[in-house]
């Protein structure tokens, strides 16, 4: 990591402004019921690995970056500079830090600020984005079945689902999530702004976000993921993991049963435990509080409910920046399975690809070191035409594999959807 030095310049830009004004290609966004930031012009950007040898002290690694950015003394109460953090759901793989030279950021307050990223001997300002950003007005014709290809195949699915089952009554693990991708050949350039556009109109609740991705074969990985990994302010720490899901309905009564159905079901309550308990071991020795609901609760989404435990703490001092924090807890038995190293063996040896940054922490760091992470869940790679779209479920004991494919082809469902106005 070799950076020039900068200066950093800010301005108030207005309430009603669209953070997906700013997205450009190659950008990067991340938002949830509309605060969050969104950064073009990249001034900056370098790889790093999150674990093994050679991994970099964390902290150290963002106070050096932050190091080259001096303030504007003009605008004293304008928030920090920050800088947008992919890391691979494979946390020894090349993680990917970008700064932007033109970042929008709207916090808890509303506040709205524009930060321009120089080089100190650049004298002429970045340029403002447009106030608002116009989605496509129609969709384009469904996908036929020619342009879709599944990997696995729904039976070679369900056969590693069912070895995985047997493995766990076997009593090597204890949970694995096991994914699935949809490829999808669009016969036209797909547009990662119409995407995210088209995501965060269905549920604005989610976290709507894309990065750029690869070096040799550029791609942009864009999602809308309904589960906060981890968020820190000042010494509040927060996270919402899921695990657990069912189907939602049209219909209100049917709607309403899924979602009672899920709450007390006993092999959805158990693999939402293994979750929840790993959360707590990780984030207690770093917490002088720590809190979470007794019972999980539904977390609804356009098409899926999903049990939730909400973590709320205070951190010890002194506290860990909000990088640190997403790595510490990557990867949960959300995305991976319990024990972690025996998950991870069995998901190389029954998935037929790579994960790549799905199920990997995305967010932003500021230089306060506060921020927010999500899982990269409910993506698709996009590369010119083409895109892959990743889905994974939950598997215990009790798994039945004709219901884990249903619940990843319902994953897919409202993606493929999404990908018709892109």
């Amino acid at each position: 990591m070799n950076l020039p030095n900068y200066v950093t310049r800010a301005e108030r830009r207005g309430p009603s402004f669209d953070l997906i004004a700013t997205y450009e290609p190659e950008g990067v966004f991340f938002e949830r019921s509309g605060l969050g930031a969104a950064g073009a012009a990249t001034a900056s950007r370098y790889t790093f690995n999150a674990t093994g040898a050679g991994a970099p002290d964390v902290a150290d690694m963002l106070e050096r970056t932050f190091a080259h950015i001096s303030g504007d003394d003009a605008e004293p109460d304008s928030p920090p500079p920050l800088v947008f953090v992919s890391v691979p759901f494979d946390p020894s793989r090349s993680g990917v830090v970008v700064l932007p030279a033109r970042t929008v950021r709207r916090d808890r307050e509303g506040e709205t600020w524009q930060l321009s990223i120089l080089p100190v001997d650049q004298d002429s300002e970045i340029g403002a984005p447009g106030e608002r950003f116009v989605g496509r007005p129609t969709p384009h014709p469904a996908f036929s079945g020619m342009q879709l290809r599944p990997v696995p195949t729904p039976d070679v699915y369900c056969r590693a689902v069912a070895e995985a089952t047997r493995r766990i009554r076997a009593g090597e693990l204890g949970k694995v999530v096991l994914a699935r991708t949809l490829e999808i050949a669009a016969g036209r350039r797909l547009d990662p702004a119409q995407l995210l556009w088209r995501l965060r109109a269905v549920d604005p609740e989610c976290y709507s976000f894309a990065f750029p991705t690869g070096e040799r074969r550029p791609k942009v990985l864009v999602g809308a993921s309904p589960e906060l990994l981890v968020s820190r302010r000042g010494l509040e720490v927060r996270s919402e993991p899921l695990a657990g899901s069912a189907p939602r309905s049209g219909d209100p009564d049917k709607d309403r049963a899924s979602g009672e159905e899920l709450l007390s079901s006993a092999k959805n309550r158990e693999e939402h435990a293994i979750v929840v308990e790993a959360i707590e071991e990780s984030l207690t020795p770093l917490c002088a509080t720590l809190e979470h609901d007794p019972d999980p609760v539904l977390l609804a989404t356009a098409n899926v409910w999903h049990l939730s435990t909400r973590f709320r703490g205070t951190l010890r001092e002194p506290a860990p920046d909000a990088l640190s924090l997403a790595i510490a807890l990557h990867p949960t038995p959300a995305v991976c399975g319990t024990p972690r190293s025996v998950a991870n063996r069995l998901i190389r040896e029954l998935e037929p690809f790579d994960r790549d940054g799905y199920a990997g922490p995305v967010g932003w760091v500021d230089a306060d070191g506060d921020g927010e992470f999500a899982l990269a869940l409910r993506c698709a790679e996009l590369r010119g035409d083409q895109a892959r779209l990743f889905a994974g479920a939950g598997i215990v004991a009790d798994s039945d594999p004709a219901l884990e494919l249903d619940e990843t082809e319902r994953k897919f469902r409202a993606l493929v959807d999404a990908l018709r106005w892109s």
